[in-house]
């Protein structure tokens, strides 16, 4: 696996290495495998790779002088933040660079009038929120990893969280953002206006995975802190009731908070970890927040009821104290960690489905686990059919990797035919390359090839990742074959 010992690369390593030791300092550029195997993937360890190096750049002006280089070298660079994305997108390239942004750290400026924020990509996401905290402000997109991951990941994935449903995700926070290119020039998205003229880039930018530009510096919306928040455990019998819930709560002109979905093995789960109070008798249970005024959230809440009961709800508890409530969200924001208490690893899925399929894909992954043999537990961002699908496998079996890993597939195609996308907010990276083929045609996938040479024409940024080719499309559509699986009709062609 250790690409740079072969003698191909050697050369291509001592060249790079060279010309970056003048722009950092000594402890800034890594080679030796013994400090580069840290970054040999990100937050999906089934994927690694080792660069040929490893960048951390502490200003602006070192990731022009690091991208000047890369250009003139023809070296791919793979854009890295945190390191906790989950798709592969912060995998290395075998004769590339991975430029961290994990030292560019700094909250730039606050405006609490305003209501933003200037800051570093290498920022975590819940910080924003701590520094802004003594003006009553927050920084609503709250991933389940927002005590890790930063500010340029989210940006760069269009991260969303349990509370996006009210709030929008990282796209719909963001105000503004600045650049590098590839070949150094620097370049800014947005603006602090309401609009801005010609064409909206930033909405390109944002969930672009790295492919585009590598972010320096990023204003982010602010908003005032809720006076108050409560949130209904509502427990369901069936899936099925659970599933037709949401859209109900939808369909009654209702848009909470937060709207989030757990079947009974996943609270089961996460019960064991947190002892959140959830209860595992039922077949599914939602957390239905609201938030604001006092006068406005009992009005929510009791309209959240009268809608959960009439859809077969057999249980509601109502948090009656803050901490009661965050001890309702800390089962959910675990669900990951439990799962890895109950399996030697895990493979978290990422798509979305019209709300009003949410039954029909659970229960389609229920047959999943008996054609694969492999369990799966499930957590949704049930109010925006973003689903997070558990597949549980033993990662020193091979054989049981593979199947996780077409489990994973079959889950993703299942979403595209229920009217559904193959990822939310986990982005494309290299793990879902293979459904883009099924997801999107050759023409809309020119169409991003052709968004992507508008910014990098030599293909150097984060290459190999999210848009397929149309080498590999044929690839997969005769491997598919080859398995005895019916080509989906984007690849019949093929």
């Amino acid at each position: 696996m250790n690409a740079i010992n072969t003698p191909l690369l050697l050369e291509e390593q001592k060249q790079l290495v060279s010309l970056l030791k003048p722009i950092l300092d000594e402890d800034a550029l890594l080679w030796d495998p013994e400090d580069t195997i840290p970054y040999e993937c990100d937050g999906l360890a089934a994927y690694r790779q080792m660069p040929l190096a490893v960048a951390l750049p502490s200003t602006e002006n070192q990731v022009v002088e690091i991208l000047k280089v890369c250009h003139l070298l023809n070296v791919p660079v793979v854009p890295r933040g945190a390191g906790t994305g989950l798709s592969g997108g912060a995998m290395p390239i075998a004769n590339g660079l991975v430029l961290s942004v994990a030292k560019l750290k700094k909250i730039v400026a606050i405006d609490p009038l305003a209501r933003t924020a200037v800051v570093q990509p290498g920022v975590r996401n819940l910080a924003i929120s701590e520094a802004v905290a003594k003006h009553s402000l927050y920084y609503a997109p709250d991933p389940s990893s927002q005590i890790a991951c930063s500010i340029g990941g989210n940006v760069s994935e269009n991260s969303g969280g349990v509370h996006c449903l009210k709030y929008g995700l990282t796209l719909h926070n963001v105000l503004k953002v600045r650049a590098v290119l590839i070949t150094g020039e620097v370049v800014e998205f947005g603006s602090l206006a309401p609009d801005s003229p010609g064409l909206d880039l930033l909405s390109i930018f944002i969930g672009s995975e790295g492919m585009l530009a590598v972010i320096t510096e990023v204003t982010v919306r602010l908003i005032p802190k809720p006076q108050i928040a409560k949130v209904i455990m509502a427990s369901f019998d069936d899936i099925e009731k659970g599933g037709n819930a949401v859209a109900a709560v939808i369909a009654a002109g209702i848009i909470p908070a937060g709207l989030e979905m757990l079947d009974q093995p996943a609270a089961k789960a996460v019960e064991e970890f947190v002892h959140a109070g959830y209860d595992i008798d039922a077949a599914t249970i939602l957390l239905c927040e609201s938030d604001g005024t006092i006068e406005e959230v009992e009005e929510e809440i009791e309209r959240m009821s009268a809608v959960l009961k009439q859809s077969g709800a057999t249980r509601l508890q109502i948090s009656q104290s803050e901490s009661e409530r965050l001890k309702f969200w800390s089962g959910r924001k675990n669900a990951f960690p439990a799962a890895g208490r109950i399996s030697a690893d895990y493979y978290c899925m990422d798509g979305t489905i019209p709300r009003k399929q949410i039954a029909t894909l659970l229960k389609r992954i229920q047959g999943m686990e008996v054609k694969y043999q492999l369990r799966c537990i499930n957590v949704f961002h049930a109010g925006d059919g973003n689903m997070h699908p558990l597949i549980l496998f033993n990662g020193s079996d091979h054989a049981e990797w593979v199947r996780a890993e077409d489990f994973g597939s079959d889950i993703l195609e299942t979403c595209v035919a229920l009217g559904g996308t193959i990822t939310g907010e986990h982005g494309v990276g290299i793990e879902k390359i293979n459904s883009m083929c099924v997801q999107f045609g050759e023409h809309e996938r020119n169409l991003f090839w052709g968004i992507k040479s508008a910014f990098d024409p030599r293909k150097l940024l984060n290459p190999d990742k999210a848009i397929p080719t149309l080498n590999r499309c044929a690839e997969y559509g005769r491997m598919r074959i080859s398995n005895g699986i019916l080509p989906h009709p984007e690849l019949e062609r093929f």
